[in-house]
């Protein structure tokens, strides 16, 4: 059976919900109850909540016995006979105010569940705390959940870490700032294959925080496995490559030009443009005010047209309105209904020998109705935005960028002076830089200027021209100033940061795939491949040796992976890996995580706070958002 994380995450949070019990028939999206209901109150923080809100809907806790839910950091109201169920992150602030709640007697039981395992500290301040207030007869269980990660469709999950990227190249982070940020994705990525029960084969390019988070999961899964019970027991003791995944980590550096992109495709420019988020988004209506609308599973439309490109979408959303309009006609003719009247309930009256049929259809009708009018809005939103900022022709545009390696000085500037907005444009320049592999001075202040010109703040722009430098001689540059920089280029990036200058080379080839895409096709066949052949084997089953010495059928084929992208991920790169699991025969399956989801906007804006740390760009410019 493939792996599928919103199933797997769905069921252990509707076990949370029934105080741990074990769910009779749990389906993904809400299903199953506990042999005994009992009614409860949830509590949970901020993370928890962006963790519960694309999986559990209102109707689906009330299914399972929750009749009130509240922010763990909001005053509460003492609700006896009824027990409460804490699903929050381990920290001191959550723990302070668990045991302020057990003191003040708020419910009648605590049923505490944490989203990742509890460090052993902050339970010996639970314990202490609970006990001088007298209240540990209050605290029934405490559970370990490993869920910290937000899942967003079958096959695509983020940390929810937020500016990891920032965090992981700034100049001035020292040993122990990288060394927690590095534990933080370990602990998200160990929560993610416990969910999923599955111990995978790991591969990652050498050097760099792709090295670091894939050396550190190996070392905890292998001292895990130690354990008597662990997590892992119900897989199985897989020993086959075949029947186990492959995880490839990579770091955002390996790929940088597809972070920063315009995108035509659906579901990316849905994300980009309108700001998708935890699979919901707020478009404005036809009468001016806003209307919010849910974009997940249940939506037939999105999953099958998310990959596809914007006018194809519009097409299909034309073919659908039409087939819907010719079977509320036949529905209406079956029925005695006069052909070209509004499609009602009352026009079922007229026809007892088609009524019960015609019953039977109005429901999905009405649905399918929802759904076209649902994705009418949002294109219509995402057309003003493309006729404003014409945004077609920069995604056009960039493309040809990324196959020719360049663009000529008139339509560089033809771009960077016309409609858009001062995101558009910095994007532009900077997709601009990474696509031409070696740029005159005089080429790079003409894109300078242009950019002033248009009050853009430029410090995005000149952070990548400054790691191309650095990457071009990365012992010249000042060791008095920027020592750090340097240090961490070595240490955390190593080879991979020559990604970042790559070129064509490693961005986009003839029929458009990305790098990242190849490279996964690569590892996962396990055949000799100049991109993935020096690549890290870490087999957290096996005796420890060295990386990359393991045994040759560890190397794939495979039939599953969980690509995971360290410093921000997309929709372009989880739709193209999408791609290319089913263009396989037999169809493979790849699930897609990263630290967070950004768009190109979000993404840019990250490199512009490097920037600005490094001393670089126009201080004195607004930074470059609309």
């Amino acid at each position: 059976m493939a792996l599928n994380l919103r199933q797997k995450q769905t069921e252990c949070i509707i076990r949370m919900l029934n105080l741990n019990q074990t769910v009779i028939n749990p389906v993904g999206g809400g299903g199953g109850t506990a042999n005994e209901e009992v009614y409860k109150i949830l509590i949970y923080d901020r993370f928890c909540q962006d963790i519960l809100s694309p999986l559990i809907h209102v109707k689906d806790l009330r299914k399972h016995g929750v009749t009130l839910y509240f922010l763990v950091d909001k005053d509460r109201k003492p609700v006896h006979d009824v027990p409460a169920v804490y699903f929050v992150q381990p920290t001191q602030l959550n723990i302070q105010r668990i045991v302020l709640d057990t003191s003040r007697a708020l419910y009648d039981s605590f049923h505490l569940n944490f989203s990742s395992s509890i460090p052993r500290p902050l339970l010996e301040d639970l314990a202490s705390g609970s006990v001088n207030s007298d209240s540990i007869q209050r605290i029934s269980k405490v559970h370990d959940q490993y869920l910290e990660f937000v899942t967003l469709e079958d096959n695509l999950f983020s940390l929810a870490n937020k500016n990891c990227y920032v965090q992981l190249n700034d100049p001035s982070a020292g040993d122990k700032e990288i060394e927690e940020i590095i534990e933080k994705i370990v602990s998200g990525l160990f929560c993610v294959l416990a969910t999923l029960a599955v111990v995978p084969i790991i591969r990652c390019p050498p050097g760099g925080p792709s090295e670091m988070v894939a050396s550190l999961l190996d070392q905890r899964l292998r001292d895990h496995l130690l354990a008597k019970n662990n997590l892992f027991t119900e897989s199985g003791n897989f020993t086959s490559s075949f029947q186990r995944p492959i995880l490839c980590i990579f770091d955002r550096n390996f790929e940088l030009s597809v972070a920063i992109q315009h995108e035509f495709r659906y579901k990316p420019l849905v994300h980009d443009v309108l700001g998708l988020r935890l699979n919901r988004l707020n478009v404005k209506g036809e009468k001016g005010g806003m209307k919010s609308f849910e974009l997940d599973h249940s939506d037939p439309f999105w999953m099958a047209n998310g990959l596809l490109e914007f006018p194809e979408v519009a097409v299909e959303i034309e073919t659908q309105l039409n087939k819907y309009k010719k079977d509320v006609e036949e529905v209406n003719r079956r029925t005695g209904g006069n052909a070209g009247a509004e499609f009602d309930g009352t026009d079922l009256i007229g026809n007892t020998k088609h009524l019960m049929s015609a019953v039977n259809s109005l429901p999905e009708l009405t649905e399918r109705k929802q759904v076209i009018d649902k994705h009418t809005n949002i294109a219509t939103a995402l057309l003003g935005e493309i006729k404003e900022r014409s945004l077609d022709s920069y995604a056009k545009m960039e493309s040809e960028m990324m196959i020719r390696g360049g663009i000529d000085r008139n339509e560089l500037l033809s771009v960077l002076r016309g409609k858009g907005d001062k995101m558009d444009k910095l994007r532009f320049a900077v997709m601009y830089l990474i696509s031409t592999e070696s740029l005159s001075p005089s080429e790079v202040e003409t894109v300078e200027v242009a950019l002033r010109e248009s009050e853009v703040d430029t410090s995005a722009f000149q952070y990548v021209k400054k790691i191309k430098s650095l990457n071009i001689s990365l012992a010249s540059a000042n060791s008095a100033s920027r020592s750090n920089i340097v240090d961490w280029a070595e240490k955390l990036y190593g080879q991979s940061i020559s990604a970042v200058t790559a070129g064509v080379k490693n961005l986009l080839s003839s029929d458009h795939q990305l790098a990242l895409t190849r490279t996964v096709d690569a590892l996962m066949e396990g055949k000799p491949n100049p991109e993935s052949d020096s690549y890290l084997v870490f087999d957290p089953r096996a005796p420890k040796s060295t990386p990359g010495s393991s045994s040759s059928h560890l190397k794939g084929p495979f039939k599953e992976a969980i690509v995971f992208m360290i410093g921000g991920g997309n929709y372009v790169e989880h739709g193209s890996l999408q791609d290319l699991a089913r263009s396989q025969q037999p169809v493979k399956h790849v699930i897609y995580g990263t630290t967070e989801i950004l768009t190109g906007g979000e993404f840019v804006e990250q490199l512009d706070v490097l920037g600005k740390k490094m001393g670089l760009g126009s201080s004195d410019i607004a930074p470059a958002i609309k």
